[in-house]
């Protein structure tokens, strides 16, 4: 029997929260609230007393992921609120700082409260918020009954506080406490008393050997026994399992990606080749396209037409997937959907016409778990017809970010039936750009350059930024913004010009790069000081058996500025955000479908089955509090041995309770359709999704109810965890289109559906 552990609870109408709320002694509404925190309370605890804690057949329930309750204290009296954690607007899925806390708006909701001047000599009262350490204490503002919005914190952890002050313009804290509350994140807890314990845990060379190779630990969080002991129920394959290779040596050697100039009407030839790496002292047997490591960069004129002759000469069957592009249906390269799979020593034509300007990339849509991993992937670099489509640059560059996962002797084995590292995704210990495990570049002072960014990760989600080294050095991993409206003097600016399907409506700065898997972003980057600057991987991931954030900070490269300044000087044009016209004109179009009701709607939750005891009892701590994004595998030994056997990812249609393949979507070309997707905070594990839609493109219209008022044309939009997102999609290209979460292990859970589009009636 599937989804034991799936947590469901009934249905609340709005007349049930009334009632429940009367029973409970829930107040009413606060005037202008979204209501979404009082509800919880009320909706807890009837789901508690099923016992439940959530209803998973809708997945809106993450009120307790987004709010924080105000408790009085003594002085406070019969004062009660509640603090809304809203999205702050980015160009990005999540907004978060460069060095990875989530950035949150605050807005209180607060009834009850005296007048100041009765708990003493006061006249106001304060808004605080502080880590759990209490230090910094930063002022929010002054607050009084009702609704007031308090500016953005970006603790991990955190307490908001309200004080009565003798006034408003008080730095620090120094009357007395009314209402307090804690942030969802402060929740977690160490999963037992055993959590530091020594004697808890056990090395991995204590391990009974089994028939797998277990992958290498976290560095520096050990794991109990009853989690050391666990190993997935497939067996283990690797590249030479599937293969009858020859000796290591007599493989070619995987050489550097080359560019490809085409034409219209061009010709590629294409062959996917087992080849031979060394990384880091390992030698590693791998794919490759054309032998080059990524693939060959592929570069078009927009509006032009391509042929690739695409030969398969790895044990694998496969196909080549060209991502993001608007092309004909039958070459989008999804085996049993728009073609048969290219068996070893198969071939098959591809016609490729590029629609749009812009960075794409190729890669198998076959068990891409492994053959994504070993290497499969490649760039497409889509020249705009218009000259002046970008902002100048002084240079452009082309990076493809990935992971590889690594033991002592090389690749860590995939699953054979089934992908393994189903729970969570594969997350790699070695990080890659341009197939190398340092980048590296050499500019002259002043110069812009313009990065086309690419994840090609199975799993991973990258917070990006450049780092002043010889201005600052490199930050403290730990480091803590307490505002998070204030700069960071040594990271660079960055210009986010472009994401999938073309430019932003107005370019904008930030200090860092969200970039979910399959997802592209166009940034510029002025390098004014010369010196050394980092390439910077900075994120805060979660130490979930002692219920702490750790902080992860990953240098991934080098750009080296000389002292000479550059040839052309674009410093004034790099100094202004440009508002592109046209693509406002194009969006203009669809604005009036903006505030309708959703069209369709899916859930993205999670159903398992027979999980290990230790792997369920884990879940059932870390269930209190999900970050927004799983940024990094601090759990691999548990991830590693969750299955197709034990996990099943779903999208399930509202509507008709249809999940995955069986969901039936039936447009025409010229359909333009607003869907609401509702990534289930009452999932066993609830996590972000990259969700991918082929041979479309929409609009990111909002995220958790707040608009989002600088669009871009997308094709992969990041679902964090617990998250309402709602998009616009545009139907201009017929076919049969899958769309699914991006995550490679996800993918093969199930986590997929298919549109048909028809012709457009003559």
């Amino acid at each position: 029997m599937r989804a034991l552990i799936r947590r469901p609870a009934p249905a609340l109408t709005a007349g049930a929260f009334g009632l429940l709320a009367a029973a409970s002694g829930v107040q009413g509404q606060l005037p202008g609230s979204s209501g979404a925190c009082e509800a919880r309370g009320a909706e807890t605890r009837a789901a508690g007393a099923a016992g439940a804690l959530t209803d998973t057949s809708t997945g809106r329930v993450a009120a307790d992921l987004h709010c924080i309750s105000l408790y009085s204290t003594a002085r406070g009296g019969d004062a009660q609120g509640f603090v809304e954690l809203g999205r702050v607007p980015s160009p990005f899925g999540v907004t978060v700082t460069p060095s990875g806390h989530h950035v949150r708006a605050l807005t209180a909701h607060i009834e009850g409260l005296p007048p100041p001047g009765s708990l003493g000599p006061f006249t106001v009262y304060m808004a605080w918020a502080t880590p759990l350490e209490l230090a910094p204490v930063v002022p929010l503002g002054p607050v009084d009954n009702g609704e007031h919005r308090l500016g953005r914190v970006a603790f991990n952890k955190f307490l908001v506080m309200v004080s009565a002050e003798a006034s408003a313009d008080v730095t620090t804290r120094e009357g007395p406490l009314v209402l307090r509350g804690r942030s969802p994140s402060a929740l977690m807890e160490a999963h037992d008393l055993l959590a530091l314990a020594p004697s808890a845990t056990r090395r991995a060379a204590d391990r009974a050997p089994t028939r797998w190779d277990a992958p290498p630990a976290y560095p520096g969080i050990a794991m109990l026994p009853g989690v050391m002991d666990l190993e997935p129920r497939a067996r283990p394959a690797s590249l030479g399992s599937a293969a009858d290779l020859p000796p290591w040596e007599t493989l070619p050697e995987a050489t550097e990606r080359q560019l490809v100039d085409l034409p219209d009407g061009g010709t590629l030839d294409l062959e996917a080749t087992i080849v031979r790496r060394e990384i880091e002292g390992r030698r590693l047997a791998m794919l490759a396209f054309n032998g080059q490591h990524p693939g060959p960069l592929i570069r078009v004129p927009e509006k032009s037409t391509i042929f690739v002759n695409f030969t398969n000469r790895t044990p694998y069957p496969t196909a080549v997937h060209w991502h993001g592009i608007r092309l004909d249906n039958d070459f989008d390269g999804v085996p049993g959907l728009t073609q048969d799979p290219v068996e070893p020593g198969g071939s098959f034509q591809y016609r490729v016409f590029f629609r749009d300007a812009g960075i794409y990339w190729y890669h198998p849509h076959h068990r891409e778990d492994i053959q994504q991993e070993l290497g499969l992937y490649g760039n497409l670099l889509v020249d705009p017809a218009a000259a002046d489509y970008y902002g100048p640059a002084n240079r452009e560059e082309v990076l493809m970010l990935d992971d590889i996962l690594l033991d002592a002797d090389g690749l860590v084995d995939f699953g054979a039936e089934s992908a393994n590292y189903m729970l969570m995704g594969r997350f790699g210990n070695r990080a890659l750009v341009n197939g190398e495990p340092g980048y590296r570049l050499e500019v002259d002072r002043g110069e812009v350059v313009r990065f086309h960014l690419t994840n090609a990760s199975n799993t991973r989600t990258f917070n990006l930024s450049f780092v002043d080294i010889e201005g600052g050095g490199l930050p403290d991993p730990d480091q803590r913004v307490a505002d998070p409206d204030v700069e960071d003097p040594h990271r660079l600016p960055l210009k986010v010009v472009a994401s999938d399907v073309g430019r932003f409506e107005r370019e904008e700065w930030a200090r860092s790069v969200v970039l979910a898997p399959a997802e592209r972003y166009v940034i510029d980057v002025r390098f004014d000081r010369p010196g050394s600057h980092a390439l910077v991987n900075h994120v805060q991931g979660i130490n979930h058996r002692q219920g702490v954030f750790r902080a992860e900070f990953r240098t991934l490269g080098t750009v080296s500025v000389a002292s000479r300044p550059a040839a052309r000087d674009h410093g004034p044009a790099f100094e202004t955000l440009r508002e592109h016209a046209d693509v406002i004109a194009d969006i203009d179009r669809y604005r009036p479908r903006f505030d309708d009701e959703p069209d369709r709607e899916l859930v993205m939750t999670l159903e398992t089955e027979d999980l290990p005891l230790s792997i369920e009892r884990s879940m059932a701590y870390d269930w209190v509090y999900f970050n927004p994004v799983e940024w990094t595998g601090t759990m691999p030994r548990m991830n590693w041995a969750t299955t197709g056997s034990e996990v099943r990812w779903v999208l399930r249609e509202t509507a008709t309770g249809r999940e995955n393949d069986e969901i039936e979507w039936n447009f025409a070309v010229g359909d333009v359709v607003k869907i609401r997707v509702i990534n289930d905070r009452g999932a066993f594990h609830a996590m972000q999704h990259p969700l991918h839609i082929h041979g479309q493109r929409f609009l990111v219209l909002s995220q958790n109810g707040v608009p989002n008022h600088n669009l871009a044309w997308k094709d992969t939009v990041l679902l964090p965890a617990a998250s309402t997102t709602d998009i616009l999609l545009e139907l201009s290209n017929p076919g049969r289109w899958m769309i699914h979460c991006h995550i490679a292990e996800h993918l093969e859970s199930g986590m997929k559906m298919v549109m048909n589009v028809a012709d457009a009636p003559p």
